[in-house]
Parts: C-alpha cells; structure tokens; sequence
C-alpha cells in the first residue's frame, strides 16, 4: 500500500518492439475490423429486414451480432490507436468503462449462446410445440435476462476493479481487462480471483456450457432416431455453425479468465485475446452465413433488387 499512487490515466503497452511491422499490423487490424463489422451489420439488417427470417433461431442470431458490432468496437479501436498514432494512453475512467463494456458483451455471448442452443433443442426435439416453447414473447424475456443478468455480472466485476489500489500503470496488454490490471495491483487481489473463478467462472462459463452440452446431448440422441441420412444430415447441419463459434468463443475464455493470476503470461495473452475478441466476431458472420442456405438466399436476392435498383 506504501507504494500505491493515485492513477489518474494508464499506458496500454501492446505490441512493443514492433516499429517495423507497425503500419502491417494497423493494415492487418484495420481490415478485419471492416470485414468484421460489414459482416455483422449485413447479418443484422439480414435479419431485420427479410420477412422469411423473422423466427427465434435469426432472432437470436441477429442480436448476436449486436453484440459483437459492440465488442469488437470496444478494443479494436484501441489497438489501432496504439498502432496508427502511438496513442498510449487512456484515462482512468476510459479504461473502467472499456473494461465494463468488454465484461458486459463476453457475458451476455455467454448466455445467448445458450439460449441460441435451447432453440435448437425445441426446435428438433419438440417440433410440433416449437411456436409455444419459443413464441416471441419468451425469446424477448430471454433476451431481457442475459443482458440484465451480463449488465449485474459486468457491474460487480468493474466495482471490485475500480476498488484497487495501483502501484503502476502500463498495461501489458492490447486494452484494458481483468487478467492485466490485476497484475497492477498493490494489494493481494484474492477476492477479485475468487469472485472472477465462482461468477464468471461458473455461473457465467460453465453454467451455460453445461447447458449447451445437455441440450446437444438431448439433439444427437433425437438425431439418430431418426431413420433418413438426408434429414439427420439436415439437421446436423443446423447445429454446425453454432457448436463452431461455441467451441472457439469458451476455448479461448476460458484460457483467458479461468486461471490464477499466477499463470497469466502477458505475451501468450495478447495472442489469445486476438482470437478471443478478434476472430470470434469476424467468424461469426462467416460461419452462419456459409452455413445458413436462408441467409447466402436473402443476401443473393437482395443483391438483385439492388441492382435492379440501380440499372
């Protein structure tokens, strides 16, 4: 405590010893960032706009990629100011607020994840009360819960954060999280650890992964049930895109969050937190746009109209 000062401003270090490879990297960010947020957007507006969508599966899927629009546009930015203009530093409250809304988006994909796998699950074990188990007042509460419960979950953390004192302020990371400011600390950060392994650990991490699992244990039990290959292929193929992005979205949280403060490795942890906030939004579009023969059908007649518009 002896050696804390009062921290009006930190320095996010991110990729140092890089001059060279600087404008390649900006290149290279600049670019997914575009694609990423062209990609959401066109999946939003998908989603919206074509009447032949508007069922809870891309009712979801919509929201989903709200949610990385906001999350990818809560650090991306930051490392291409890094980048670009060798703007380091960020003030105190900039970097709590960053640190909230990054908490708060990595929450609510949590959770919608799970939703997104109980729609799969009424959907393909209970067809016939489908429009019940899912009618659109229930996707609204749904929706309406993880993101209250992500906004409580998001809060308490940022309080426990903003609580500590700070003997330093480089930040060795790409943006202001958990693992890195907890290495600033002055003082033994045991409580935020216990609290960051029992609430995001469990019931923000494992909760909904154990949900996602029971629900797709439930699926491929029904799947081979079925007696034609065409239709368990069809209904494979509806599971695909989601258990892809679940897959990489908790494989590289957990890595992040999931362990002692000990273990964290500054540089190892920048390469994960890339493809953790990085490439899980950018794929998301992707994959459900290969994958869904509905979206590649609205984008392509959508194109049509537009160039019909303009011929």
């Amino acid at each position: 405590m002896l050696n804390a000062t009062v921290i009006t401003e930190f320095n996010i270090l991110g990729f140092p010893g890089i001059a060279e490879q600087r404008i390649l990297l900006f290149a290279f960010f600049l670019t997914l960032y575009v694609i990423t947020l062209s990609g959401n957007l066109l999946i939003i507006t998908i989603t919206k706009l074509d009447p032949s969508l508007q069922n809870p599966m891309y009712f979801f899927l919509g929201y989903l990629s709200m949610i990385d629009t906001c999350y990818i546009s809560a650090t991306v930015p930051q490392m291409l100011a890094i980048l670009g203009s060798h703007q380091r530093s960020i003030s105190f409250g900039a970097c709590i607020t960053q640190l909230y809304i990054v908490i708060l988006v990595e929450g609510a994909e949590c959770i919608l994840l799970a939703v997104m796998s109980y729609d799969r699950y009424a959907a393909i074990c209970h067809p016939l009360h489908y429009g019940i188990i899912m009618c659109k007042g229930k996707c609204y509460k749904m929706l309406f819960g993880a993101m209250l419960w992500s906004t409580l979950h998001s809060a308490l953390h940022t309080a426990l954060i903003s609580r500590l004192p700070f003997c330093d302020n480089v930040i060795n990371h790409l943006f202001c999280d958990i693992p890195p400011l907890l290495k600033l600390s002055c003082i033994d950060t045991y409580l935020n650890e216990i609290v960051l392994f029992a609430v995001s650990g469990v019931f923000v991490g494992v909760g909904p992964l154990v949900f996602i699992l029971g629900t797709y244990v439930c699926i491929v039990s029904t799947i081979f049930k079925v007696t034609s290959a065409a239709e368990r292929k069809k209904i494979f193929s509806t599971c695909a895109a989601h258990l892809i992005i679940v897959n990489i979205f908790y494989g590289t949280g957990s890595f992040t969050y999931v362990r002692p403060k000990t273990s964290y490795s500054s540089e190892r942890d920048k390469v994960v937190s890339v493809i953790y906030n990085v490439a899980t939004p950018l794929l998301n579009p992707i994959v459900y746009s290969f994958r869904s023969s509905e979206i590649r059908r609205s984008f392509t007649q959508g194109c049509r109209r537009i160039t019909v518009a303009w011929a």
